[in-house]
Formats: C-alpha cells, sequence, structure tokens
C-alpha cells in the first residue's frame, strides 16, 4: 500500500476531517469514497493516480477517521467540507473524482459553483434514491428502519442509522439542474451496477461535457476488482485535453 506524503486533519465546521496526500504532480485531484468506507477503498488507485496527480483522498464527515461534528450528516454539509478542506490546503482547483455517494458530493460541489473544478469523475452516482435498483434499495430501507427502531438504546445503531439513512433520504437533485455544470465529465458505471441504466444514462445525459463509460461485467465496485481497467479509462479522461470532450457519447 502506498504511504501518503501528507496526513491530518482540518477543523471544519465543527469536525475534524481526515485526509491524506499522496504524489506531488502538478495538479490535483481529489477522490470522495462512498457510504459507510473511508478513503482506503482508493488503495487500488493511489499507486497508479500518484504517478500523475497530487491526490488528495478524505474521510467523510461521520466517517472512518473524521469526526461527525455537530452539523447535519448530510450530503450536502459533505459537500462544504470538501470545499473547504481544498481552501484549507490552498489547492486553487482541482478534478474531483467520487465513488457511489461521493459522486453525489461532487455534483453537489460542482452545483455550488464556488470552487474552480477542472474535472469530475462519477462512478455510480444518482440523483434521487430512486435511481437505484429496488434489489439493493429495500435492503437498505430495512436496515434503515431496524437501526432506527433501536437507535434510541444503541449508539452504534444511531450512527448507522444515520449512516444509512443517506441512502434512504438522499440525493436530490434535479436532473435539469446539471445543466449548469461546465467541467468535462466521466460518467462510470459497472454492467451489472446498483444504480439503473436509464439513471446513469440520464446523469450522462443532463451534463453538457460529459462521456459515459460502462466497465463490461463490473459491479457497482468498479474501483476494486475491476480496479485496472477503470483506472485506465480515469487516467485516459484526467490527462486528455478537455477540449476533445465532444459531449456526450457512451462507450464500453
Amino acid at each position: 500500500m502506498t504511504e501518503p506524503i501528507k496526513e491530518g486533519s482540518a477543523l471544519i465546521h465543527g469536525a475534524n476531517i481526515h485526509y491524506r496526500i499522496y504524489g506531488n504532480g502538478p495538479k490535483t485531484l481529489l477522490l470522495l469514497h462512498g457510504n459507510g468506507e473511508d478513503g482506503h477503498c482508493f488503495d487500488k488507485q493511489i499507486p497508479d493516480f500518484s504517478k500523475h496527480f497530487q491526490v488528495i483522498t478524505m474521510d467523510s464527515r461521520g466517517h472512518g477517521l473524521s469526526e461527525r461534528g455537530p452539523e447535519p450528516l448530510t450530503l450536502d454539509q459533505m459537500s462544504i467540507d470538501a470545499i473547504e478542506l481544498l481552501k484549507y490546503l490552498r489547492v486553487k482547483s482541482a478534478s474531483v473524482l467520487g465513488f457511489s455517494d461521493g459522486a453525489n458530493i461532487a455534483m453537489l460541489m460542482a452545483l455550488k459553483s464556488v470552487y474552480p473544478i477542472e474535472k469530475l469523475v462519477l462512478a455510480g452516482g444518482n440523483l434521487y434514491p430512486m435511481g437505484v435498483k429496488p434489489s439493493c434499495q429495500l435492503p437498505t430501507i430495512l436496515g434503515y428502519g431496524i437501526c432506527s427502531l433501536i437507535a434510541k438504546f444503541d449508539k452504534k445503531a444511531r450512527i448507522k442509522a444515520e449512516i444509512l439513512g443517506l441512502m434512504v433520504k438522499e440525493p436530490r437533485i434535479n436532473p435539469d439542474s446539471l445543466g449548469r455544470i461546465t467541467a468535462p465529465a466521466l460518467i462510470l458505471a459497472g454492467e451489472r451496477d446498483m444504480i439503473k441504466d436509464k439513471h446513469t444514462k440520464l446523469i450522462a445525459r443532463s451534463l453538457p461535457k460529459s462521456t459515459l463509460t460502462i466497465i463490461p461485467k463490473a459491479s457497482h465496485f468498479v474501483f476494486g476488482k475491476w480496479a485496472e481497467q477503470t483506472n485506465e479509462v480515469v487516467l485516459n479522461f484526467l490527462r486528455s485535453d478537455s477540449k476533445t470532450v465532444p459531449g456526450h457519447h457512451v462507450s464500453q
């Protein structure tokens, strides 16, 4: 496992947000993990990505080594945390890669239009809960319900309910609003993803400068078992001249 060249935390809105920095490339790439994970979910990406970029991973609020803090545990707050972390680290602009809930956070970052995002990579994101296939969403709803029932008596259940609640109640992004995002965007999904195919295509269609790539035979977790193929696709996109992105098209 690649060791970070710097690791620490930044106090953001009442919570210490943990981060790790790898590589010293001329451009910065921020990686945002999914629900219930931490920055180490990108351990298979760091060796490749850090050869070309200064890579920053962060543990989202209430995840990993980051504190929960007093603010509401929402994707919107996490998008604010990410922007504030980049400012704290004095990063003037960055590309942002998000996986699952991390992709949703990345979209919210871009929609705020308060920080210059060079490129977006959105893997397995969704605009609203119904974008998830029922076979995957129903167990999440059930787990959330059970944890919510016993949350008053069990601290771990309360924390779990909050985190699962992010997938049950969020995100709530209007597809029409994505038209405001001007950064070139790579939309990634597995051929057997938990996100509905038509929903992934809706995200790609709604972004003005998007490229949609489906990873063959892959599940939702394209950065795991399918890391080699996914890394190549991501790096080709990030290292290409953004002017070559002609608009929405699909590759597989």
